[in-house]
């Protein structure tokens, strides 16, 4: 007789075991997320300016003002206490502020890059400089926020006192820069005509379409061996909040980013002009730190080391994380390495 397992048994037993999961998932209730202490430094439309912690100690700490994408929620950056990017760099000794993008509404559908570069983002430098009495600040660009933060420091290097990048992408036509290549084709006029705003579920939809598996039927998987283990139950039900609450994007902006650095690459070819502006990436002459992630399937390593090429700095420096993009901010690995590294690189140059 043949030794073959009895698969049926298999998936019944995946089953049972994915049935608790599930049931002790719906007993938790929604998750909490971004529970780190804040108060709001500035509201304008369209943001608002957080500063992390309390007490006078932040006061001698080293400032960071946290730069994060449009197309996600920032509190990946501050999923649970034991898993925050924003927690640890408090630790580090760092002065933490954050840009919290608005969701736009149906009027701000004109709403360009360069309202939120040299607009929105422009005023979130100055409060911080005058909360910290200093003419300049230490900038920390996430993902698309590393972008904004590289064509901010161009523009207004006088302003800018450190730069560092995370998980950023700078040349978008790498060859193994699977996004670029979906979207070059694009017709965003009529995409954008259609929708007005472009929805946060079409995103989404598409981000997911990268990793079909990975992000679709394999942690359901991996959920079935969640049963009785609450506290990877709960990071699994933050996790799966954050990845489902997506934002819309204002309609205009977001046609100008893939047009101009997804379909066109200007910015490395420095073709890229905001508020009437060209971006020189050579401009860019403050200390720089690039972290990258080896095996991030938005933003390819290679996308974000195209940086020492181009950059103008004389003191630039690289740190590589053995993990993905959202990896570099949640899993414990990276909350050991990426923060304690970010705060030192800034406190030597502070």
């Amino acid at each position: 007789m043949s030794d073959t397992p009895d698969h049926s048994a298999q998936m019944r037993a995946l089953a049972e075991r994915l049935t608790r999961s599930l049931g002790q998932l719906g007993q938790l209730g929604m998750p909490e997320i971004g529970t780190s202490e804040r108060q709001t430094v500035l509201s304008g439309r369209g943001f608002k300016l957080l500063r992390y912690g309390s007490g006078t100690a932040r006061d001698r700490g080293c400032p960071v003002l946290i730069a994060y994408a449009l197309v996600n929620r920032p509190w990946v950056l501050d999923l649970e206490p034991e898993r925050s990017t924003i927690a640890r760099l408090l630790e580090a000794g760092l002065d933490v502020f954050l840009i919290e993008w608005a969701d736009p509404g149906p009027d701000d559908h004109d709403t360009g890059l360069a309202d939120y570069i040299c607009g929105m983002l422009d005023q979130c430098v100055d409060a911080a400089c005058a909360v910290r009495n200093e003419n300049a600040i230490n900038l920390l660009g996430v993902c698309q926020g590393g972008t904004f933060s590289l064509c901010y420091t161009a523009l207004f290097p006088h302003k800018v006192r450190n730069l560092v990048t995370m998980v950023t992408p700078v040349d978008f036509h790498t060859k193994d820069n699977l996004l670029s290549h979906w979207v070059r084709g694009v017709d965003l006029d009529r995409l954008v005509g259609c929708y007005g705003n472009v929805p946060g579920s079409l995103l989404n939809a598409l981000f997911i379409a990268l990793q079909p598996f990975r992000l679709g039927g394999k942690k359901y998987l991996d959920l079935a061996d969640l049963a009785n283990d609450p506290e990877r139950l709960h990071t699994f039900a933050r996790m799966e909040r954050w990845i489902a609450d997506s934002p819309d994007q204002a309609g205009r902006a977001f046609a100008e980013f893939i047009g101009t650095l997804y379909q066109r690459n200007s910015l490395v070819k420095d073709q890229m002009v905001l508020d009437e502006k060209l971006v020189r990436l050579s401009a860019v002459r403050c200390p720089v730190l690039n972290v990258y992630a080896l095996a991030d399937h938005l933003v390819p390593a290679a996308a974000s080391r195209a940086l020492a090429q181009h950059v103008g700095s004389s003191d630039y420096r690289e740190l590589a994380f053995d993990g993905g993009h959202i990896g570099i901010y949640v899993s414990r690995h990276a909350q050991q390495q990426i923060p304690p590294e970010i705060a030192a690189w800034l406190q030597a140059r502070q």
